[in-house]
């Protein structure tokens, strides 16, 4: 696909797909029109870059849609300052539009073979403030052993959970924000704000998403 017949498809998902939902931040549009999605994905589903659904991705994953995309990054509004860590790099798309955004990403992947094609994806397109690292975050022992740091300005979970684990939380400074798809089945897209112990919510959009990989079960008793 030429660069004209890029920029007019870029434009479509815009059009059909962001303003209509109020994604309508002109720096947001801006991001996204000059953003190439399709240098992310495998060669073979690069077609379906701009689509409205989900694109596969290796080992039975999906990139999120264009709209939670623009989403998550409308309402975390990054000045430029933060770090910022994200649960699931994925192809690393939305891991680049943060580091654009942001000061520094921390990107956890559970996969190894995405691992890579992420960090080629990222290195590919010139960024260089973003680093894969390849652990289960949600396991608790495994996410202190990698020594990622802590004190976050930002989370970004990029699956479904039922709730975000208190581990995960622990890793935000004092004054952050998260945002997590909530929920199982039809999630909830949902931004919190973080100030000492008063936590603000925000629904954002409900929508379909697959569930969060690695999540350790808590051991039950039963008498």
């Amino acid at each position: 696909m030429d660069s004209n017949a890029l920029y007019i498809t870029r434009r479509n998902m815009v059009e059909s797909q962001l303003r209509c939902c109020k994604v309508l931040e002109p720096s947001i549009i801006e991001l996204l029109m000059d953003s190439p999605r399709e240098k992310y994905l495998p060669e073979h589903v690069r077609s379906l870059a701009y689509m409205e659904g989900s694109v596969p991705l290796p080992q039975k994953q999906e990139m999120l849609t264009p709209l939670q995309e623009a989403q998550i990054i409308q309402a975390l509004d990054l000045k430029g300052t933060e770090k910022v860590l994200e649960i699931g790099t994925g192809s690393g798309y939305l891991t680049a539009l943060l580091a654009l955004l942001a000061d520094h990403v921390t990107s956890c992947e559970i996969h190894k073979d995405l691992v890579a094609l992420a960090t080629q994806n990222l290195v590919a397109n010139g960024i260089d403030n973003a680093k894969v690292v390849h652990v289960n975050a949600m396991n608790e022992e495994e996410l202190c052993a990698s020594s990622i740091g802590q004190d976050f300005d930002v989370i970004v979970l990029g699956a479904a959970v039922e709730r975000i684990p208190t581990h995960i939380q622990s890793l935000l400074a004092e004054k952050g924000q998260i945002i997590a798809f909530i929920g199982q089945d039809i999630v909830t897209l949902e931004h919190h704000t973080i100030n000492g112990t008063t936590c603000t919510q925000k629904g954002i959009a409900e929508t379909r998403l697959l569930p969060m990989e690695g999540i350790v079960k808590v051991r039950e008793f039963v008498f």
